[in-house]
């Protein structure tokens, strides 16, 4: 039986994170990373499309939290010790620089996720952290003085646990046999699918919309989001999309994905201002054909696409439309509804909600309430965020509080 003094269970992200911080702040400790598959990493080399994005530049507490639809009141408290500011000073100290995009984002400037990786492999080198691959965990077993962690070809003993597997259901299993909670993993960050004679051929088109998602039964708001939403051959997606998917990963499950949104193209310009807006056109432009100049900046198919979809012909003119014509115009750029008839996962940066259930976790050290000197860090605890580097950013949190409590 090999000994430790900590077993870090998941080579990934938050895995190495906890591994490489545990021994920088203390060299005498000694850990080892098990990992199942042939490689680490994996999550890191794939992010961001290769390029890795290692977190947002968000550096408010609060805000950063809010990005969580699970976690968000977790993370609080645990942002206040390691959040972004943090993260871009422990990687700088390495030699990795960060760079922030439009949108918040936050890349190495090298652009590769293989900086990320290179970075943290010369970190377990130098600090003598062993990673030993190929290592599927078949049990967790507590004992008097510790941990005995058995996998399909050996056994290891250790004081502390550290669980990093990220959403890994036969680890879940060993963790409820130890006397966990699982809240059952439902996907998250999801695209839509959609077919509708509107967005049929208009791949590509990307607009800032307001998107709420309906109740099937009384077709009152549960769930709205902002932001730019684009339109697919499958149906749509953006961040508008895909963070509406995240906060309602629960609501939507039962409903086996079939559902109704309604959108504003407009984003959050009112149907009553749309409807002064066309009046005021119908007076200034009279002559002009209402499918030929389209307004409020949307792109031209879409304003076609969607005036159609109000009954507007192709020869009709300002002067000539009725005030029911301009009525339905209104509701098409403000209130169409959409059927959704099933999800598409979201490029390969699958995320589920579910996990370990966040009351059976002390959020000051990440220590189970339930087993004494098991931590539990990343993914798998039932925290999932929307997409743009967030789910990254527990990790660092988490794996950084685990290593200072170690």
């Amino acid at each position: 039986m090999r000994k430790a003094d900590v077993i870090v269970i998941g080579g990934g992200a938050a895995g190495f994170f906890t591994a490489i911080n545990a021994v920088d702040k203390n060299p005498d400790l000694k850990v080892i990373i098990l990992e199942r598959g042939k490689d680490v990493l994996n999550k890191v080399k794939i992010s961001g499309g290769g390029r890795c994005n290692v977190t947002h530049a968000e550096f408010v507490p609060k805000e950063l939290s809010e990005n969580y639809p699970r976690g968000q009141k977790e993370l609080l408290g645990p942002f206040h010790t390691f959040m972004t500011g943090d993260t871009i000073a422990w990687f700088q100290k390495r030699g990795v620089e960060l760079k922030i995009e439009s949108d918040g984002r936050m890349f190495p400037t090298s652009d590769s996720s293989q900086t990320i990786i290179d970075c943290f492999l010369s970190e377990v080198n130098r600090l003598g952290v062993e990673v030993i691959l190929r290592q599927s965990v078949r049990t967790i077993q507590k004992v008097e003085n510790g941990f005995v962690v058995e996998t399909a070809s050996d056994r290891f003993s250790a004081d502390k646990v550290v669980v990093a597997t990220g959403n890994n259901p036969k680890v879940w299993k060993l963790l409820e046999g130890l006397g966990h909670q699982i809240i059952p993993p439902v996907p998250s960050l999801f695209t839509f699918n959609i077919k509708d004679q509107r967005i049929q051929d208009l791949s590509g088109i990307a607009v800032n919309a307001q998107v709420k998602m309906l109740d099937p039964n009384t077709n009152k708001v549960i769930l709205e989001n902002q932001g730019p939403l684009l339109i697919t051959h499958w149906g749509m997606s953006g961040p508008a999309i895909l963070k509406l998917s995240a906060w309602g990963a629960r609501l939507l499950e039962p409903l086996n994905y079939r559902f109704k949104i309604e959108v504003n193209w407009l984003d959050t310009i009112s149907q009553e201002e749309v409807l002064e807006g066309l009046k005021s056109i119908k007076s200034e432009h009279g002559k002009q054909s209402l499918l030929k100049y389209p307004h409020w900046n949307l792109p031209k198919r879409l304003w076609q696409s969607l005036l159609r979809a109000a009954g507007i012909s192709e020869t009709l003119s300002w002067a000539d439309a009725t005030r029911e014509n301009l009525m339905n115009i209104a509701n098409q750029l403000t209130a169409a509804v959409f059927a959704v008839d099933g999800k598409s996962t979201f490029k390969e940066e699958f995320v589920t909600a579910g996990g370990v259930n966040l009351k059976e976790v002390d959020f000051k050290t990440f220590e189970s309430r339930v087993v004494k000197n098991l931590y539990l860090a990343g993914e798998v605890l039932d925290i999932d965020a929307i997409t743009g580097g967030f789910n990254f950013q527990n990790a660092w949190t988490g794996g950084f509080i685990v290593a200072e409590s170690l």
